[in-house]
């Protein structure tokens, strides 16, 4: 990767986030090394539509969409999963495997990943399970947290590890201002790392929320991907 590009860069890139509906105007967006970007998505397909294209599952039907200046679709299929070991994410449904522990589920990934050894990652998630107020690394199935906890469980696995890229699908819809203190704890680490922090939201004012030192702030408006200063009153 040369220096100085950007972590995740949507280039025209027309996404389809609504099944029944035409595809996005050409989107351009550019998420630098150590910025905080929010967008306001409303429907409830987009969050998750949107960050299954920043992470190369979901191919633009135009345009182009690149990771660390590769572009997703020029890669072949192992190296874009290597790609992906490198972006951690908040998922806003279920994404659990629930044949596994919750530990299991927060690990599995970062093993895949990395050579560092299993019992630093654990660690590592350890001290984020204390960080977003677990009582600990929790084991038991994710069937058998409240939602509370498994959401808390989610920010745990979207932090761990060295990532380049965050993407959180309304990490504040749960808890809500109780976990902001340690949430900016965790981006700010991302940051301070040179990674980027893409932060999705279902409504403005999750976007435009002063307490969240964004870097640049989005709302998608009629298929358009407008800075949020420039929305009309």
């Amino acid at each position: 990767m040369e220096t100085g590009l950007p972590v995740l860069a949507f280039e025209e890139s027309r996404l389809r986030l609504d099944p029944d509906e035409a595809p996005t105007a050409p989107l351009t967006l550019a998420v630098p090394p150590g910025a905080l970007v929010t967008a306001d998505l409303r429907g409830p397909h987009r969050r998750r539509r949107f960050a299954d294209a920043a992470s190369g599952l979901s191919p633009p039907v135009a345009g182009n969409l690149l990771f660390q200046g590769r572009d997703w679709r020029e890669v072949p299929p192992e190296h874009a999963a290597a790609m992906r070991g490198r972006i951690g994410r908040l998922f806003a449904g279920d994404a659990w495997l629930p044949e596994l522990g919750t530990d299991e589920n927060i690990l599995l990934g970062p093993c895949f990943h990395t050579t560092r050894p299993i019992a630093a990652l654990r660690e590592e998630a350890a001290r984020l399970a204390a960080l977003f107020g677990l009582p600990g690394l929790p084991t038991v199935p994710p069937e058998d947290l409240p939602p509370e906890d498994l959401h808390r469980a989610g920010l745990v696995r979207a932090f761990l590890n060295s990532l380049a890229l965050v993407i959180l699908e309304e990490p504040l819809e749960i808890d809500g201002s109780r976990l902001l203190p340690a949430l900016m704890t965790a981006v700010r680490d991302v940051r301070d790392r040179g990674g980027a922090v893409l932060w999705l939201t279902r409504g403005l004012p999750g976007a435009v929320d002063r307490t969240l030192p964004a870097t640049a702030r989005y709302r998608l408006s009629q298929g358009a991907l407008l800075p949020v200063a420039e929305q009309a009153a």
